[in-house]
């Protein structure tokens, strides 16, 4: 299993500096966020200048945004955006999406981008076919219910092949949001109903793979699960959860603190440089 980090808060030098210091420490990846006006989390960085700035001061980390919220954005600009990352970095970008949430008031406050939630569903559904298309670098034309595409080619094609990897969020058990994530590159579950702030239990992710397994064709490259949370602060405890999140089939662990009082610039670069658990 690999391990990541979430620059959640502080200046976007400090963020910046996270990104070296995760590489420095032995973290696999590391991860800002995309948000605009969020109550209590106002202080947000646009997170492809974030990734762009992180890409030139590290040369093996991972690099994304947990998660990029693909339907409040332009699909096309979001591949030149990509792949223009995806060079700078040597192809380490991934592209963890999801539907977005209604707290930021860019979705909910904008009047022309406040889609219901199935609105926002399909949005994503077509955002994520024009990005297959793009990806490509071929000429190409796509016409939806809120997309049309007539003749464009983007170049260069990204670094990485068959093309960036893609997340997708999973809300688990939905057949169509978890039918959505299999057909892509990984899977960011996320539980429904009256659980839906719990962490991931091993027992859960168990349950989260055999679904993708069941319903997923094998791909050309491997299928990552993607859990975000917060490992136990006692060194071997957090040893053993990672352990058991692995032996159910999680891939990646990303450490995320969404709390501004408690995960404070200092904490979070404190944290960073204890390292990920080795297994």
């Amino acid at each position: 299993m690999r391990f990541g980090f979430v620059g959640s808060f502080g200046s976007v030098v400090e963020v910046v500096d996270m990104a070296v210091e995760a590489e420095t420490h032995g973290w696999d990846g590391f991860f800002t966020w995309d948000g605009i006006s969020l109550e209590g989390l106002e202080e947000a960085w646009d997170p492809w200048v974030v990734l762009a700035a992180a890409a030139v001061r590290t040369s093996k980390i991972r690099l994304g945004a947990l998660v990029f919220a693909l339907p409040r954005r332009r699909p096309w600009v979001f591949a030149k955006q990509a792949v223009t990352v995806d060079h700078l970095s040597g192809g380490r970008v991934v592209l963890p999406v999801g539907l977005g949430v209604p707290d930021d008031r860019a979705v909910s406050g904008v009047a022309a981008e406040a889609p219901t939630v199935r609105e926002r569903a399909e949005l994503l559904d077509e955002d994520l076919a024009i990005l297959e298309h793009a990806f490509r670098g071929e000429t190409f034309s796509y016409s939806g219910k809120h997309h049309t595409v007539t003749d464009m080619r983007l170049l260069p094609r990204p670094l990485q092949q068959p093309r960036i990897p893609v997340w997708v969020v999973g809300s688990y058990p939905s057949e169509r949001s978890m039918g959505r994530a299999a057909r892509w590159d990984g899977v960011v579950p996320q539980l429904r109903g009256d659980r839906a702030m719990d962490p991931m239990t091993p027992a859960d992710v168990a349950e989260v793979v055999g679904w993708v397994r069941a319903h997923r064709e094998p791909g050309p490259v491997p299928y990552d699960v993607v859990i975000q949370g917060v490992l136990p602060e006692d060194p071997q405890e957090a040893v053993a959860a990672s352990r058991a999140l692995a032996e159910a089939g999680a891939t990646w662990f990303i450490e995320s603190r969404w709390d501004p009082k408690t995960a404070t610039p200092d904490v979070l670069t404190a944290r960073i440089r204890q390292g990920p658990p080795i297994l």
